[in-house]
Formats: structure tokens, C-alpha cells, sequence
């Protein structure tokens, strides 16, 4: 589904275990991976100087990663900078080309994210590229052989919340883009949930929303993508979470519609709720122009 991919870690979000795994991250259909962790700047004294120890110790620790045997044309790259982390990240992806970045983002609290920031949020508006949110918690509990299959299987089977808007035929656009050149998702689920919370003349009928994933599978199948839909009705967010968990996918895929950046603090946003309460990998692809 990508070629090359920026794994972030900061050592405490459990990604840097993704080292032991890079041909397993290989079998996923990337071809190059890079491991990128920033070092903050020492402030001790009144200019801020880079902490060049730090910096050789953190490429000591993500080194294993390069002992890997891979694949002819596949590759595998350690990049260590110190600086602003936000602006060291998209530099860093801009420079390797990356098409897909790979971030750790712990479970908070919406009021926590709005007052202390978000890296996730800061890379969101600066780099339109597909970001995999991946939960710290899972990647740290996993034995290493659970960990290897869910690297090798990450793209494999994506779920898909669709509701005929224009920013959810973009994700699917972008999904067929993928898939065509990569070879990968095999397998993708339409869910449509039908949400309560809409006065009943407002929403639209099963019939409606089969036609609707119907046109959108027809799309995807021509892609070579195996294609199941499921219509829903209730609330959004849990049905969209007990479809992920009925349904074998390995990762649920969205994109934001039309405000821009991944999360926005004004009102509760579909989005923002699933990065915080999914327990699954999250892919958010960019919204359109």
C-alpha cells in the first residue's frame, strides 16, 4: 500500500520494538523504512546546544534495525536529529521521500490534547501524507511473534467508515490509488452506520446506503480489492468499533472531511473520537485539495 515509511518513536511509545521487525514491516509491501527519533536540544546553558551524546546513544539504541536481512531492493535507514520535533519529522519525510508516517499516540482526553498539544495534530497540518496511528499499549504487550504477523498483516484488511460524502469517496480514491500500485489492501469492509442521532426524514433509508456502498465496492473491486459491506444503525463511533472487532480487519482507515488537520478542539469531531478510543491501527489519509 506504500513504499516508504518514517517510523517515529520517541522510546517511550513501544515503536522502537518495530526494529526487531523490518522484514516483516517488508512483507506489508514497503520497500524502505526508516527509524527517526528527535533529541531535544540541551537548554542548560543560555543558547541551546545539541545534546550530541543523546544523539549517539539513540542511534546505538535504533541500530539493530540495519542488521536485518532483506530482500534485494528493499532497505532500511536510521535518521537521528535534534531540534523542534514537529519541524525535524517533516524534514525528515520530505528528505526520504517517505509516502507514510508511522506514530505512537497514547489514549487522552480531548482537554488534555487541546492544552498540551499533539505532535500527531502539529505533522497532520504540515505533511499531506497517510499517517498509521498505532496504540503504544498494544506494540508493547504484543510477544514478538504476534508482533511480526500484525507488521506483516498491517495493510491487509482495511475497514473502511463510509457515508457517500465527498471526503469518504476521496479515502476511497486514495485507497484505489494505493492498491493499484502496491498490491495491497487485499480485503477492505464498507461499514455504513445509520446514526440515531439524526431526526429520521434526514437520514438515509438501508436501500439508499446499499446503493451507495455498492457504487463505492464496484470501485474498489476493480482495483483487485475483495470488497464486504455492512450497513449499521446507532451511534457512529462504537458501531464503527464493533465492526473493526467482528470483522478481522487490521487497521481502520479515515480521513477527516473538510476541516483540515486530524483533530480540532472547537467540537467533538468523528475523527478525533476514533484516534482516541480505537484500539486498532489507524490509518488517516489527507483530505483533499
Amino acid at each position: 500500500m506504500f513504499k516508504c515509511a518514517l517510523v517515529c518513536t520517541d522510546f517511550d511509545d513501544s515503536l522502537q520494538r518495530l526494529i526487531k521487525f523490518v522484514p516483516d514491516l517488508v512483507q506489508s509491501g514497503l520497500e524502505k523504512v526508516i527509524f527517526f527519533h528527535n533529541v531535544a536540544l540541551n537548554t542548560e546553558r543560555e543558547i541551546p546546544k545539541v545534546n550530541e551524546q543523546a544523539v549517539v546513544e539513540a542511534k546505538e539504541r535504533l541500530a539493530e534495525a540495519t542488521s536485518s536481512v532483506l530482500p534485494e531492493g528493499k532497505s532500511v535507514t536510521i535518521d537521528v536529529r535534534s531540534g523542534r520535533v514537529i519541524d525535524n519529522i517533516t524534514k525528515a519525510a520530505q528528505s526520504h521521500n517517505a509516502d507514510v508516517l508511522f506514530l505512537g499516540t497514547p489514549t487522552r482526553s480531548l482537554l488534555t490534547e487541546r492544552f498540551f498539544g499533539s505532535t500527531t495534530t502539529g505533522i497532520a497540518n504540515q505533511l499531506n501524507i497517510p499517517l498509521v496511528i498505532l496504540r503504544p499499549q498494544l506494540v508493547a504487550t504484543y510477544r514478538e511473534q504476534e508482533l511480526a504477523l500484525r507488521c506483516q498483516m498491517l495493510f491487509s484488511h482495511l475497514l473502511i467508515p463510509y457515508d457517500g460524502s465527498n471526503s469518504a469517496k476521496h479515502l476511497v480514491s486514495q485507497i484505489n490509488t494505493a492498491a493499484a500500485s502496491h498490491n495491497y489492501p487485499k480485503q477492505c469492509t464498507l461499514c455504513w452506520v445509520i446514526d440515531d442521532g439524526i431526526r429520521v426524514e434526514l437520514r438515509e433509508s438501508k436501500e439508499q446506503a446499499q446503493k451507495h456502498l455498492n457504487e463505492a465496492k464496484l470501485d474498489l473491486a476493480a482495483s483487485g480489492i475483495e470488497v464486504f459491506t455492512e450497513i449499521r444503525q446507532g451511534d457512529p463511533l462504537p458501531e464503527i468499533l464493533k465492526s473493526a472487532e467482528i470483522n478481522d480487519i487490521s487497521a481502520i482507515a479515515i480521513c477527516s472531511g473538510k476541516a483540515k488537520g486530524i483533530l480540532k478542539w472547537s467540537v467533538p469531531s468523528f475523527t478525533s473520537a476514533l484516534l482516541r478510543t480505537s484500539w486498532h491501527p489507524v490509518i488517516h489519509f489527507p483530505r483533499s485539495a
